[in-house]
């Protein structure tokens, strides 16, 4: 989240164990796409100098790690691009400057996969001290050159001084699905300026829990998430819009703008998560109601939704308009329930199995808006025609952008949201769709 990030001053570390040798193991989950950002910088003062180590996410995409003292003494740059904003990545770097050859001195690993091909690759010389392992002042989200900072989410970062470790000491491949999944680290020997933040103390988030009580200090509006390499929520994706040059996104992307120019400029956006089955609900709220705002579910074809002018006209879209009307294909504008607008919380209730799709204001239901949806795939949506409707969403994080949440509701089956869920219905994350959907 921008101006946020974890900090611990070179006073506050010792003397390294092995500058020569050492690990950093992360999950990071990214919402800002073409801009560069930093995951992590060392650097000789909170100031910045002439020495610095970084992680950075670049405007391509692509991931770039770096120890510079008076020149770049290792750099990689990877040929591979990270873009799926709906998922988490495991990053792992490995260094060990006393390995004979120069090419496993530094091991950059993706989702426990070892990344051989650089489009940048500058290996470093025999026992190099690296920076990294410095000792230096560390930040976690934020590098002070530029003030680049990271939009997205970092869970479970870890540092060993002294040892370089593979993946399996952070992560494993799940038997069932294949996928690579954390795994709580044991056995490892930390070192001296070893920490591992596992951001699960919202009162703490750089609480270090690797026992060398090598804490960081939070700066700006960090919060804890819900959402984990565990657990993936939904957002919506910057990828994947009709008419994505008059849409933008903050917040994580669960807050969405339409600054469409007229009459007739409709444009859409949809969850990064769909379902089949199940009992599904979550939230909005209305920040700027804008001209002609709609909040339902999609259905259609991601071909239909890239290609049509108005998706929300086509009967594979089912909607609450601000004005309190209700729209489909041939039902564009039937009454239904009250208006809303900035400050109303909209809920969205679909139950596939029976076929309905309710919807409340601020917690009162206005009814049953439609019948018959079943039978297909389902998204949550959002659209817009002309001026400027501005919304926050909230999947079952707990928060409305950057705002919490005013009193949680009751049923929230381990979510949070404003007000009490219908009996039955779950957030819409992966671990609900696999276990519910």
């Amino acid at each position: 989240m921008a101006n946020t990030y974890l900090s611990r001053t070179e006073a506050d570390f010792g003397t390294a164990t092995n500058r020569k040798k050492c690990t950093i193991s992360f999950w990071v989950k990214r919402s800002l796409l073409t801009s560069q950002q930093a995951v992590m910088g060392v650097e000789t003062t909170p100031a910045g100098g002439t020495s610095e180590a970084r992680f950075i996410l670049k405007g391509d995409d692509k991931l770039e790690i770096y120890d510079y003292q008076s020149g770049y003494k290792f750099r990689y740059i990877t040929t591979r691009v990270l873009r799926d904003v709906n998922a988490w990545y495991h990053i792992v770097v490995a260094v060990d400057t006393t390995q004979g050859t120069a090419s496993n001195r530094v091991k950059l690993y993706i989702n426990g996969v070892q990344e051989t091909s650089f489009s940048t690759e500058s290996d470093p010389t025999l026992d190099l001290d690296t920076f990294l392992n410095s000792g230096s002042y560390v930040q976690i989200g934020r590098q002070s050159t530029g003030n680049s900072y990271l939009e997205g989410c970092i869970n479970n970062y870890a540092f060993v001084d002294g040892t370089a470790l593979t993946p399996t000491s952070f992560g494993e491949t799940d038997s069932a699905s294949g996928i690579w999944k954390f795994k709580t680290p044991s056995g490892v020997t930390w070192g001296t300026n070893g920490f591992h933040l596992k951001m699960d103390n919202s009162a703490n988030l750089g609480l270090d829990s690797s026992g060398e009580t090598n804490n960081f200090t939070l700066s700006g509006n960090g919060r804890q998430a819900k959402d984990t390499p565990t657990n993936v929520f939904a957002t919506f994706n910057p990828l994947d819009v009709n008419k994505g040059t008059v849409t933008t996104f903050s917040n994580g992307n669960t807050t969405v703008m339409h600054n469409a120019g007229g009459s007739g400029s409709t444009t859409a956006s949809r969850s990064t998560l769909a379902y089949s089955a199940g009992k599904f609900y979550w939230e909005t709220k209305c920040i700027a109601s804008g001209g002609d705002v709609r909040t339902g579910i999609i259905s259609m074809s991601s071909t239909d939704y890239n290609t049509q002018t108005n998706p929300f006209t086509l009967n594979e879209c089912y909607n609450y308009k601000s004005n309190g009307d209700k729209g489909s294909w041939g039902d564009a504008n039937s009454a239904y329930g009250a208006t809303y607008t900035a400050g109303d919380i909209i809920g969205i209730a679909h139950d596939v199995s029976a076929g309905t799709l309710i919807f409340y204001k601020n917690g009162v239901s206005q009814g049953t808006a439609f019948t018959g949806l079943s039978t297909s795939l389902f998204w949550g949506a959002f659209s817009s025609e002309y001026n400027q409707g501005k919304y926050s969403y909230n999947f079952g994080n707990g928060y409305f952008g950057t705002t919490a949440i005013t009193s949680a509701g009751s049923n929230g089956n381990g979510s949070l949201f404003e007000y009490d869920v219908p009996s039955g219905y779950y957030a819409l994350n992966t671990k609900n769709i696999n276990t519910y959907g």
